[in-house]
Order: C-alpha cells, then sequence, then structure tokens
C-alpha cells in the first residue's frame, strides 16, 4: 500500500541534493572574496532537513500510486523553491521573503522572471544560484526523480508523464536506463552550449551560467541587458540553436541514440516547431522591414530569429525592447508566450502537439459539416488517437486560457495597470519571464511589483510548470477520497 512516507523520503532526498548543489555557488564566494556565509548556512539548513525526512520516512516497503506522485511532484516544486529561497534571504542583498522566494520559485519553474535590478554589480555567487536553479528545473529535478524511483522499485515513467506525455513511452526495458541517457544528454548540449559560448567571447563565468539557462529554456541572465549585453551574433546565434535544441522533446534525443537516426525530420511535433518558427520569423521580419527599423536585412533576420525562438520557447532572454516595435508586436509576442515548446522538454506553455491537436479536431468539425456521415479517424505521428484524448487536449488549453483570465484579474486588483497584468500573466502560467510595458518589459523587472502581485505570480508558475491539473487535482476532496 502506497503511503505518504514514500513522498516525504523522496522528498528528503531532493532536499538533500539541492543542499550539496549549494555548495558550488559557495565555492564562487570563496574565490571572488565575498564576505557572506550564506550559502553555506542554507546548505546545512537544507541538508540537515532533508535528512530528517528521510529518517522520519524510512519504510520496509516504498511504493507510489497514481495520488502519491501528483502529491509528490506538487510539493517537490513547492519545497525546492522554499529552501532554494534561503541564500537569497542569508545573503547580503536584502531580499524579503517574498523576493527571495518570487526569485526561488521564477528559477526552479524556468520562468525567468527577477526582482533584481542590478545584476552587473550582484554577487557571482548569487548570479551562479539562479543559473543552477534553472538548470536543475529544466530537466534535472524530474530526472532525478526518475533515476531514485527505480531504485525504490517504483515505476519512474509514471512521475514523468506529468512533464509531458510523450515522454511515457517505454523505449527501453529499464527506466535507469532511460533516465542515464536524458541526464548524459542534458549535460552534453549544456557543455556544448557554454564550449560555444565561450569561444565567442563570453567570460568563463558568463558561459557556465547562461549555458545553464539557455539549455532549460529559463533565460536568466548574467547582466541586465540580458544577451544584448555581450553585442554579438555569433552568441545570439548559439543561444538561438540551444534553445531550440532544449525545446525538442528529450525522448527524441533517446530514440536517436537507440537507432532512430531521422527521428528529427519525421516527428510531427518537432517539425511543427520547427514550421512555426520560421512562419514566426518570416511575419516579424516582414514586420521589421515595413516599420523601417533601422538595420540591414541580415541584422533584421537575426533580431527577428532571435526574440521569436526566446519568447516562443518561454526562455525569454532579450536583445531589444520589442515593445517599442509598436502595437503588432505587442500583440504578437503576447501570443508567442502561450505557445512554449514541445512536450517532454524543458520549454512550458501550452506545447506545440496541443495546438496541433486543437487543428486537428477543427479540421474533423468542419469535414463532419461537410460530410455528415463520413467516419474521421484522427492520426498524429501516424498514430490513432482516441476523442477522448483531443477532448483532454481542449479541457486543458480551456483550462489554461481560464486560469490566465483569472491570474490577470487578480493581477489588477492587486494594483498593476491592464498591459503588465495581462502580459505578467501570460508570463507567469507560461514561465516566459519578461513581460509587456515599461515595468515587466524586457528592459524592466519585477522589483516594484507589489507584494500580493509577486505571490500570486509565483502560483501562477507553479500551476504553469506542472501543467495545472498536477496541482489542481490535490484541491479536490474526491481525489483523497478514492
Amino acid at each position: 500500500m502506497a503511503t505518504n512516507k514514500t513522498v516525504f523520503f523522496m522528498i528528503g532526498i531532493l532536499l538533500v541534493v539541492l543542499g550539496f548543489s549549494m555548495l558550488v555557488p559557495y565555492m564562487m564566494q570563496l574565490i571572488y572574496n565575498e564576505n557572506s556565509h550564506s550559502f553555506v548556512s542554507s546548505s546545512f539548513i537544507t541538508i540537515f532537513i532533508g535528512i530528517l525526512f528521510v529518517l522520519a520516512n524510512l519504510d520496509r516497503e516504498f511504493k507510489l500510486n497514481l495520488r502519491q506522485t501528483f502529491l509528490f511532484s506538487t510539493l517537490a516544486w513547492l519545497m525546492v523553491a522554499i529552501f532554494g529561497s534561503l541564500p537569497f534571504l542569508l545573503s547580503p542583498k536584502e531580499f524579503t521573503f517574498s523576493e527571495a522566494f518570487f526569485e526561488s520559485m521564477s528559477g526552479i519553474t524556468t520562468t525567468g522572471a527577477t526582482i533584481i535590478t542590478d545584476l552587473d554589480k550582484s554577487p557571482k555567487s548569487i548570479l551562479l544560484w539562479r543559473a543552477i536553479m534553472q538548470w536543475l528545473g529544466g530537466i534535472g529535478i524530474v530526472v532525478m526523480a526518475i533515476t531514485i524511483l527505480p531504485l525504490l522499485k517504483v515505476g519512474g515513467m509514471q512521475l514523468f508523464k506529468m512533464e509531458g506525455p510523450d515522454s511515457t513511452e517505454k523505449i527501453l526495458p529499464r527506466t535507469i536506463e532511460v533516465a542515464a541517457i536524458i541526464i548524459s544528454t542534458y549535460l552534453a548540449l549544456t557543455f556544448l552550449c557554454g564550449l560555444f559560448y565561450w569561444l565567442f567571447g563570453m567570460s568563463i563565468f558568463d558561459s557556465i551560467s547562461h549555458a545553464m539557462t539557455t539549455i532549460a529554456t529559463g533565460g536568466f541572465s548574467t547582466h541586465n541587458d540580458s544577451i544584448g549585453f555581450f553585442k554579438s551574433s555569433n552568441i545570439e546565434i548559439t543561444a538561438s540553436i540551444f534553445i531550440v535544441l532544449g525545446s525538442i522533446p528529450f525522448i527524441s534525443y533517446l530514440k536517436f541514440v537507440h537507432g532512430n537516426k531521422s527521428i528529427f525530420f519525421k516527428d510531427v511535433q518537432i517539425k511543427g516547431l520547427i514550421n512555426l518558427i520560421l512562419i514566426s520569423v518570416l511575419i516579424m521580419f516582414l514586420y521589421l522591414l515595413f516599420i523601417g527599423y533601422e538595420s540591414n536585412t541580415l541584422d533584421k533576420i537575426r533580431i527577428s530569429s532571435f526574440n521569436v525562438i526566446s519568447i516562443l520557447s518561454g526562455t525569454g532572454y532579450v536583445t531589444d525592447d520589442f515593445g517599442l516595435w509598436g502595437k503588432f508586436s505587442l500583440i504578437f509576442f503576447l501570443f508567442l508566450m502561450f505557445v512554449g515548446g514541445c512536450a517532454g522538454s524543458t520549454a512550458c506553455g501550452i506545447k506545440i502537439f496541443r495546438l496541433q491537436m486543437l487543428f486537428i479536431f477543427l479540421k474533423n468539425q468542419i469535414r463532419k459539416l461537410i460530410y455528415p456521415n463520413s467516419v474521421i479517424i484522427s492520426k498524429y505521428n501516424n498514430q490513432k488517437i482516441s476523442d477522448n484524448f483531443i477532448n483532454s487536449v481542449i479541457v486543458f488549453i480551456f483550462s489554461f486560457l481560464f486560469i490566465f483570465l483569472i491570474i490577470a484579474m487578480l493581477l489588477s486588483i492587486s494594483g498593476l495597470d491592464f498591459l503588465t497584468a495581462i502580459s505578467g500573466a501570460a508570463s507567469a502560467i507560461s514561465n516566459v519571464g519578461p513581460g509587456l510595458g515599461d515595468m515587466i518589459g524586457p528592459n524592466g523587472n519585477y522589483k516594484a511589483i507589489p507584494d500580493l502581485s509577486k505571490w500570486i505570480l509565483s502560483i501562477g508558475m507553479l500551476l504553469g510548470r506542472l501543467e495545472l491539473f498536477a496541482v489542481l487535482v490535490l484541491f479536490f476532496p474526491s481525489f483523497w477520497r478514492n
């Protein structure tokens, strides 16, 4: 019988891992002679509490049912966000608890919204911790869970299902082997990204920090001007390429390793992502031509490509304030915020496959109007899909937009103006980072918004990262009774 002891045991393990990861920024404090013990203190507290969780929940049998899996998923992200905020609270920089939790939740959910106004002058240890949080949040924590669960004789792929339906395919007989390949791929992409950043002019510190946030499609930067600080087309192109690689299902890399060399060209979801990027870049390029944006043709293509890929994937890097490009750009980028990357990737948002499913549904409805007596069989990636699955996608999209509106209204009540509330809600639930407008736009941050708004946005980030239902189901009494 599955009990909550298993849930808290695994949370304890995650806290121990999180605590040890805090020692990396502590080494940075020693290297740069930062007069602070915030990370070593945070590490001790986190490891101590994690060990208590482990010891208090030791059991002869470790099992998870669906209910405990949902509970673990939500509590794990919440606990990591809480303890991940300790280095901010204990740092010489003055963080309130609301600000520290907001920054931590933004990091672990790979949102990239920040309250720090002077990144260029911030301690290196804090900047590195933000990058580590996003790196862990991108896929690290999920992969760690997949690695741990098989050791406890638990079906780890059940948990991974919450990050995207494509990831539940049992390609390999052993879950731990699947996790190992995913970890290796994640590390390899991070290393290659950092290497290219360094070769194109970034410092070692900047290249490591940005590599982690790029692959995680998180968007935290070490500079106020984000990627625009470096003023390098090579760096922008590198970022664009690796953001796309991070937005591709990691199961695809696994399939590639195991012989399916054409997966990246045949997978419907990947093709959908690439096609949407190309179409969006073309639209934005033509728009920049129309408004007479001051740059040559190649620069217009580069600027359009980078900003489209960054916002569409939910990364949130910026090189320019696209809010100044006119009202069309505001509406266009607001739409892109909702999209996200592929299921089973580090990207968030609605996801490409759901938009494709929506298109299939609309096409089927039109065909039924034209041919009322026809029998229509829906297929996706050459596999038959049931009406129930399509209906679940429709329900998710409706719920996603409904919760977005609720968050936007709550933000308005908390004192934010219309554009800030709308774009902030979209940015939070889609885990993008920058919003629109003067306050939270590409050149702004979330420091000045009220504390209540920060808490609302933090909840929105968590809901968006865990795709709504993994969190919402916990609030239904019937879920706990059955």
